[in-house]
């Protein structure tokens, strides 16, 4: 048996509780006030009390209809919002969030590419080095590093994590550097960071180097930009600087690569798998990938176990 009663009745509730008048909550809903009353009548049979209760030339909301009214109406806001995202779905409006290193320094500069490739789809880029919230935001989609086991979301692995270190190639003429011993004594950013200490491990020096003083900047573009301006080495991820190595602004002097276990990987809710915009997006950032892998170690495309 169905436990709902009918939705008109309901809808007309929800409508003169809101208002606590009959009148206005015929004009909102298109009805006449006897209409309204109506519908009300047969809600209160249904659930056996009143709902209202009428005062010469007014009504107000009765204990019940008081305990009713906001569960009411939040379950039409609920109705209201999931038919709002499916309109902002047909929007075709592409909410990506990346962090401010691979979202700056590496899908930024690609990101015009997908517009090409799909005109019809707008694109909001956010960069934020904070956990996206689906649930809070407006985000579809987001590139995030981890071990890729996030609850109630699709997550698709792009490519492990992996450093090394990178600067110009006149810091490496002016500080005379020819093997990865020679780092240990010039400028280094984050130069306490262990991620340091795991890349010489790599590079075969097993002792670890002593803490020193040293600039600490939150992204890989802060780091690019202080080393392109003359100043220091830094542990960055080589794929996000590709176009730059390539054309000699910055040099990578070591092929030796840290590459945690940790990676980078799309996700999205598991409940906006088939969502066109998403599918599109998805394919198209594995098709620039196969780019990125002609010029990239191996160890890199390796799914951790």
């Amino acid at each position: 048996m169905n436990r709902l009663p009918p939705l008109t009745a309901v809808r007309a509730f929800e409508a003169a509780g809101r208002h606590e008048n009959f009148s206005r909550a015929a004009e909102e809903l298109g009805l006449t006030q006897a209409a309204i009353s109506y519908q009300i009548r047969q809600l209160e049979d249904r659930v056996g009390k009143p709902l209202f209760v009428r005062e010469k030339g007014r009504v107000r909301l009765s204990e019940a209809g008081q305990r009713l009214l906001p569960a009411v109406s939040g379950g039409f806001a609920g109705i209201a919002d999931a038919f709002e995202t499916l309109r902002e779905d047909d929007a075709e409006i592409l909410s990506v969030n990346a962090s401010m290193s691979i979202g700056g320094a590496w899908l930024s500069a690609r990101i015009g590419r997908f517009q090409l490739r799909y005109p019809d789809i707008a694109v909001r880029l956010s960069l934020s080095n904070e956990l996206i919230d689906f649930a809070g935001s407006s985000v579809d989609v987001a590139l995030r590093a981890g071990r890729g086991q996030w609850s109630g979301l699709r997550a698709d692995f792009l490519f492990r994590q992996h450093f090394s270190p990178v600067c110009t190639a006149e810091f490496i003429e002016r500080n005379a550097i020819s093997k990865p011993e020679d780092i240990l004594r010039v400028e280094r950013l984050s130069p306490n960071d262990s991620v340091w200490n795991n890349w010489f491990a790599a590079a075969g020096l097993d002792t670890p180097p002593p803490p020193r003083p040293g600039v600490v900047m939150d992204s890989q573009m802060q780091e690019a930009s202080a080393i392109l301006g003359g100043y220091g080495i830094a542990l960055l991820t080589p794929i996000f600087w590709r176009a730059d190595i390539d054309s000699g602004r910055l040099v990578q002097p070591f092929e030796s690569l840290y590459v945690p276990l940790s990676s980078h990987y799309l996700v999205n809710p598991v409940g906006r798998v088939g969502v066109r915009k998403i599918e599109r997006f998805r394919e198209w950032l594995h098709d620039e990938l196969l780019e990125e892998r002609k010029h990239s170690r191996a160890a890199i495309w390796e799914v951790p176990e």
